[in-house]
């Protein structure tokens, strides 16, 4: 710490001296404790900011990787086609599906059952009701209860409001309206049967029966003639085969015919083989591949520029730090791991090879002819049991900050305790300079007036001395 002067002059001139100034100084030496703690606390924030960096991209080749690594992932993935789009189109290939050529014969597409009233005018009122069937379900018997002004319409919505399984709507032209039902239920299961008439069932709801009720016939009240009921189509299911076996659906949206895949039937033609063929996303596992090896060139990238200098000279922040050596040799070690998995041994069989400087290169060609020759061992080298995949994975939760015992979580947490001392530090110095300003500075300002006043204080003793001896010093 530094000393401070006092400059007053000669000490009966009365001038004192500038206490402003001389806290200023006192003060910039109590300050100066701190410099150590504020350099190592920009030290440490500049290296939490490069712990950070990596950090982040450590996090996406991890993300990368997971794309490889998930049984789920891209290299499950499928792609699919078929050879008549006319008459079945493929709708998805999950990752269940497994690569190969299946031939398809549509013989009969599905319908769904479906019937209609004859048209009436639309304002008509009804009365009556109809009993309304799904397949082997229960008959549902449904009357023209609700006013004695019931409608198409009105009847319409009570239908869809019982919820039986029946869509109710109506279909209005130039002739009049009709009301349509359709089933829910597609194919022959969910045949429908209607008829006029009925009987409700008695029900007892909070202690008060509701007796049966007993109606007719669907009426137009107004020409007091019933309303046929029509068939529109009749409920039948697809007839497909799929690789010679015989195949009968409910619907034309087929699921279960080729384990992964769903395929959808557009029109029928028994003597047409259709050709549905699934294959390996190869294009998207070339990609994420892609995208693995320049999130690790990033990581080494980051390392390298950790040992050296920055544009101006100086040491970057992480230089000589023993993480950064921690995460070049452990990565460098995972690149090897991993066992084999049938042809497949090393990355460079994957087209990966290292260069010279730690960084990867990837050969597409030769990624693409192993994911053609040995798709499955591939797959294997990434997801097995102690496998690369899975072993790299596994160090990437050790090195990054997204485990809780990573080892740039680690650093990062033990920088924090650091910056924790020394900014208490820091507040415990400010306080205790702000207490030594307010007393300096109330010392120095007494001090400074005696020195102001001595002058005054000699001129009085000189006339005391005068009046006792008649010698006036100012003059001799």
């Amino acid at each position: 710490m530094g000393t401070v002067g006092i400059n007053f002059g000669a000490a009966a001139s009365g001038g004192g001296f500038d206490v402003t100034t001389t806290v200023a100084s006192m003060v910039a030496n109590l300050k100066a404790v701190e410099t150590p703690w504020t350099n190592q606390l920009t030290t440490l924030k500049t290296q939490d900011t490069a712990f950070t960096s990596i950090g982040k991209d450590l996090a996406s080749l991890s993300s990368s990787l997971l794309a490889l690594t998930d049984f789920q992932g891209v290299l499950a993935s499928k792609q699919g086609s078929s050879s008549d789009i006319n008459l079945l189109t493929l709708s998805s290939a999950g990752p269940t599906a497994t690569a190969g050529s299946h031939t398809v014969v549509v013989s009969r597409l599905a319908h769904t059952s479906s019937a209609y009233t004859n048209a009436i005018p639309t304002n008509v009122t009804l009365s009556g009701g109809l009993t309304i069937q799904i397949g082997t379900g229960g008959a549902h018997a449904i009357p023209v209860v609700i006013s004695s002004s019931d409608t198409l319409a009105t009847y319409a919505a009570a239908i869809n409001f019982a919820g039986i399984g029946v869509t109710a709507s109506i279909i209005s032209d130039t002739t009049g309206s009709r009301l349509s039902l359709v089933s829910q239920i597609s194919g022959s299961a969910g045949q429908l049967m209607v008829t006029s008439g009925g009987t409700t069932s008695a029900t007892t709801i909070n202690g008060v029966t509701t007796p049966a009720v007993t109606f007719g016939a669907l009426m137009d009240t107004t020409a007091g003639a019933s309303l046929a009921m029509n068939t529109g189509l009749t409920g039948q299911n697809a007839l497909l085969t799929v690789d010679g076996i015989s195949i009968d659906s409910g619907s034309n949206i087929v699921s279960t015919a080729i384990p992964g895949v769903t395929f959808q039937l557009l029109a029928a033609a028994p003597d047409t083989q259709i050709q549905i063929q699934i294959a390996n996303d190869n294009s998207s596992v070339e990609t994420t591949f892609s995208s693995l090896v320049n999130a690790y060139n990033a990581v080494v990238k980051d390392i390298k520029t950790q040992e050296g200098n920055d544009s101006s000279g100086r040491a970057e922040p992480l230089f000589g730090n023993p993480v950064i050596s921690y995460l070049q040799s452990t990565l460098s070690l995972a690149m090897s791991s991993g066992t084999a998995s049938g042809s497949i041994r090393s990355l460079d069989q994957l087209g990966i090879t290292v260069n010279q400087d730690g960084t990867l290169a990837l050969n597409s060609t030769t990624l693409n002819s192993a994911l053609n020759s040995c798709y499955q061992d591939v797959v294997g080298y990434l997801q097995n049991s102690n496998s690369f995949g899975l072993k790299l994975q596994n160090t990437l939760d050790q090195l990054g900050n997204q485990s809780p015992t990573g080892a740039l979580t680690l650093a990062l947490r033990a920088n924090t305790s650091q910056e924790a001392t020394l900014n208490s530090n820091v507040i415990q110095q400010d306080a205790f300079i702000a207490s030594k300003t307010n007393s300096i500075t109330t010392e120095l300002n007494l001090a400074n007036e005696i020195l102001q006043a001595i002058p005054q204080q000699l001129n009085e003793v000189n006339q005391l001395y005068s009046a006792m001896t008649g010698y006036n010093t100012k003059t001799g």
